[in-house]
């Protein structure tokens, strides 16, 4: 009997396959079809956990055939998906108009990158002080601040609950990166916010740069593990023709975070090419600047991961020293206490199985 971990690997492979190459989706589309309703509910919870669930099962519904049975289930995990999805936005776009009409200058992160699909909650960041952001929150919105961790503080980050929206609000005030070390570069992401308009209602997001940067910091520097969303994502970036290399250079060398860039940029391409056969094409500069591929990707428990030793302490080691050689002090001791951080979260989840009170 196949353990856990190749279970999920057949599964990852189906749902990339659904979602990064659909025109060549037979065998995978077969693969659900022959599942049984158990297996199928744990298909779908992994595709909601690597946020690809619209994307994956719309594809399904489409090239069921003659399994009207099959084509129905897909059709009903997507109509869910989408009433959850259309109530969240709803809400987004009230919080982010409260947001701005309270004096808090706001950018949508990470959450409509993954369009057509929604992230579990919803991400903020702001340029304004954390004492008027809770004030419209709580003011305004009537929302309730939830327990902070040590990552949430240092990181000045707040998570707040508001009536009628299952998803918690993320909101990030002035700092970003898992220990707030970045200041300068978080500032771009207000000063070069796009506007975004998703079922007719208007957002403001990340510049494609600062979206391939926050997507850097959360799979490079944070979490180490990569969704299936993040290879669709940061595809559709760089096919879109809209990144400005040189640009993203500049803003990621503000943080000491580049080599991370180049990296994600790097495994991302691999991964694609894996399932296309092409992929797109990166500058000489972002080739010779990654520090390894998709070749050290391994499955492990619901997602892509990368090897924290030697890996993930090889880009935190540089982006260390950067700002150290920058004479960067605060962002150097914030930096510093990451490992501290990550050895309490793994001795925690050990014995509780939950690292929430310290992420």
């Amino acid at each position: 009997m196949p353990d856990a971990d190749t279970t999920v690997s057949a599964e990852i492979r189906v749902l990339s396959q659904l979602t990064l190459a659909p025109q060549d989706a037979e065998v995978a589309v077969g693969f659900v079809a022959g599942l049984s309703d158990a297996q199928r509910d744990r298909l779908v919870a992994l595709a909601d956990a690597n946020h690809v669930v619209i994307r994956a099962f719309r594809v399904v519904a489409q090239q069921a055939g003659t399994n009207s049975a099959l084509a129905e289930w897909a059709s009903g995990v997507v109509a869910k998906e989408t009433e959850r999805i259309q109530n969240a936005l709803t809400f987004l776009h009230y919080i982010c108009s409260e947001l701005e009409n309270g004096g808090c200058p706001t950018t949508v992160m990470k959450s409509l990158d993954h369009w057509p699909d929604l992230g579990s909650d919803l991400d903020l960041y702001t340029t304004a002080d954390e004492r008027r952001v809770i004030h419209v929150m709580l003011n305004r919105m009537g929302a309730h601040i939830e327990p902070r961790s040590w990552g949430d503080r240092l990181a000045n980050k707040w998570n707040f609950a508001i009536p009628g929206l299952p998803e918690s609000v993320e909101i990030h005030a002035k700092r970003l990166g898992q220990t707030g070390e970045h200041t300068a570069m978080a500032k771009r992401f207000v000063a070069r916010r796009i506007p975004k308009m998703l079922m007719s209602l208007p957002f403001l997001v990340p510049a494609p740069e600062e979206s391939l940067i926050v997507a850097t910091l959360q799979r490079m520097y944070r979490h180490f593990y990569f969704r299936v969303c993040d290879i669709a994502n940061t595809a559709a970036v760089l096919e879109s023709g809209q990144v400005d290399f040189d640009e993203l250079q500049r803003a990621a060398d503000l943080g000491g975070i580049w080599p991370g860039v180049a990296t994600y940029l790097k495994i991302v391409c691999d991964y694609v090419r894996k399932y296309r056969g092409s992929a797109p094409e990166l500058p000489r500069a972002v080739i010779s600047a990654a520090r390894f591929g998709a070749e050290v990707v391994f499955v492990r428990g619901k997602f892509l991961r990368i090897p924290i030793l030697p890996n993930g302490a090889d880009l935190y080691t540089r982006q260390v020293t950067h700002v150290a050689l920058r004479g960067d002090v605060a962002a150097t001791l914030r930096l510093s206490l990451l490992p501290y951080l990550a050895s309490a979260a793994a001795v925690a989840f050990r014995i509780t199985g939950s690292d929430k009170g310290i992420w």
